[in-house]
């Protein structure tokens, strides 16, 4: 199979995770009586599905989000296991609701730039908040694109980033 025909149902595996996401997501807004319109695409290798609204955000649809974005993190993992359960195949895709993820993608990126900025300056390793799985990716990729090492320790929800520099890299532990 040619590279770009395998490319080419990779993207129509992830338009389908897409669909099938939406599916399940108009019938929770439906039984809940919350406005809000889905949004369908496919960005690098996970298909993301967004619930937008015209009009300022609905207070129950903010309620999806929760606190720190708890909540969101729950209905994207049950929205993940209804694409599995149809598919078969575990799926990656991202949920988003009313532009929460890329407001705290922001946020995050620059509290991660502000204890860059300290590691270099100091030397010493900074731990950052507990952060869920999506905030410590964004984290970690800055850390590298800056030539620092970082980690995550701690457990649960006490999970969190720790920032190096390079020479504090304890390889011996």
């Amino acid at each position: 199979m040619s590279e770009a025909s395998e490319e080419h149902r990779d993207i129509k595996r992830l338009e389908q995770e897409g669909d099938i996401a939406a599916d399940y997501l108009e019938e929770l807004l439906d039984i809940a009586d919350i406005d809000g319109d889905i949004d369908i695409s496919v960005d690098n290798t996970r298909a993301t599905v967004g619930i937008l609204t015209d009009e300022k955000m609905d207070e129950r649809l903010r309620r999806l989000i929760g606190k720190r974005g708890m909540t969101l993190n729950s209905l994207q993992d049950l929205t993940r296991l209804a694409v599995q359960q149809k598919t078969g195949e575990r799926s990656r895709l991202m949920l988003d609701i009313g532009g929460y993820r890329g407001e705290r993608r922001t946020k995050i990126e620059a509290l991660a730039q502000e204890a860059i900025r300290e590691v270099k300056e100091t030397g010493d390793e900074i731990e950052l908040e507990a952060m869920n799985p999506f905030e410590r990716k964004i984290v970690h990729d800055a850390a590298t694109v800056a030539g620092l090492v970082s980690d995550s320790e701690g457990y649960g929800s006490e999970r969190h980033v720790v920032i190096k520099p390079v020479d504090n890299n304890n390889d011996d532990e």
